[in-house]
């Protein structure tokens, strides 16, 4: 494909739409062209508001579309997949939201169809595409050998209508933020070989509070906490010479590190922006994409043994 610009659908009017497209406003080599919803006038409201050009009354109708190349899936956890297989099957490039899957097989499949069909696909994780993320890469060599990680991500939910409290939507506070933790331990310690999870079920079926232990063959360990009982971000990287931790490491609206008492400030960029023109840029054959099929299965893998884990009251290995 040449340089052009990657012309964009969007599956779903949800609610975090709208920081995609406030990504895609300043973004090199993105147009955004059609959304979709199940009701067509909500799709019509939507469209207007946002000034996409076109508006499509089913996903159906989006993934039928001559002019979208690639969908951005913004829809409930348990749809991710099926919807991503569908796009696939119509020739499209996928931007699916984290997490990908519960499910290492549903990631094996997607990449598979992916793969088969020359097309990108990709987990839509846009922490990993900060400035911060990537200065934290950069500095963690300067605390010496990694021996210990600490995540948290947490925040109050007491909706039980909720589409992250309903256990058909694959809700869950690991789903919802705990894979954010996941996410961060990997990168920093690589793919894990045992894992230990606990957790605590809400009233209405997923898990409201997890916590999980991951060891990796390095024999750094990472103890992860994710929940919708209280609210806390952070993420902290101790090795045998110091410590890198940070405050808002998820979302990086203040990117600053503390490496051993000192902060750092990192250069501030749209992380959404950054994520789309990675995938458009894979899109184009310039680059493979920052997330791949390795990391959305090493993910799923974890994220898998960790409920399997909290389910059976054993640690699980990988």
């Amino acid at each position: 494909m040449d340089g052009r610009s990657i012309r964009w659908g969007i599956l779903s009017t949800a609610r975090i739409n709208r920081l995609v497209l406030e990504g895609a406003r300043d973004a090199a080599g993105v147009e955004i062209t059609a959304v979709a919803s199940r009701d067509r006038e909500r799709a019509r409201a939507y469209a207007r508001e946002h000034r996409i050009p076109r508006a499509h009354g089913s996903y159906e109708e989006l993934l039928a579309d001559e002019g979208v190349d690639a969908v951005y899936i913004s829809l409930p956890n348990s749809l991710h997949h099926p919807w991503t297989m569908r796009a696939l099957a119509a020739g499209k490039h996928v931007l699916c939201e984290k997490p990908y899957s519960r499910r290492a097989a549903d990631v094996v499949e997607a990449f598979d169809a992916a793969n088969a069909s020359g097309l990108v696909l990709s987990e839509a994780f846009m922490w990993r595409h900060s400035l911060q993320t990537r200065k934290l890469v950069e500095l963690l060599s300067e605390i010496g050998e990694l021996q210990t990680v600490r995540a948290t991500f947490a925040f109050r939910l007491d909706d039980v209508t909720n589409v992250r409290m309903l256990p058909e939507l694959d809700g869950g506070a690991l789903m919802d933020v705990g894979c954010y933790c996941v996410s961060g331990a990997r990168l920093l310690a690589g793919e894990p070989d045992r894992v230990y999870g606990e957790q605590v079920v809400g009233p209405s079926g997923v898990d409201v509070r997890f916590t999980g232990v991951l060891r990796f063959s390095s024999g750094v360990v990472a103890e992860l906490t994710s929940s919708f009982t209280f609210a806390h971000q952070s993420l902290e990287a101790i090795g045998t010479r110091g410590t890198i931790s940070l405050a808002d490491p998820w979302h990086a609206h203040e990117s600053v590190l503390v490496l051993n008492g000192k902060a750092i400030h990192a250069e501030g960029a749209n992380a959404y922006r950054r994520e789309l023109q990675d995938v458009a840029a894979a899109i184009r054959g310039e680059a493979p994409p920052l997330l791949g099929r390795d990391d959305a299965l090493g993910q799923a893998r974890a994220i898998e043994a960790l409920y399997a884990s909290a389910a059976g009251g054993t640690s699980i290995e990988l």
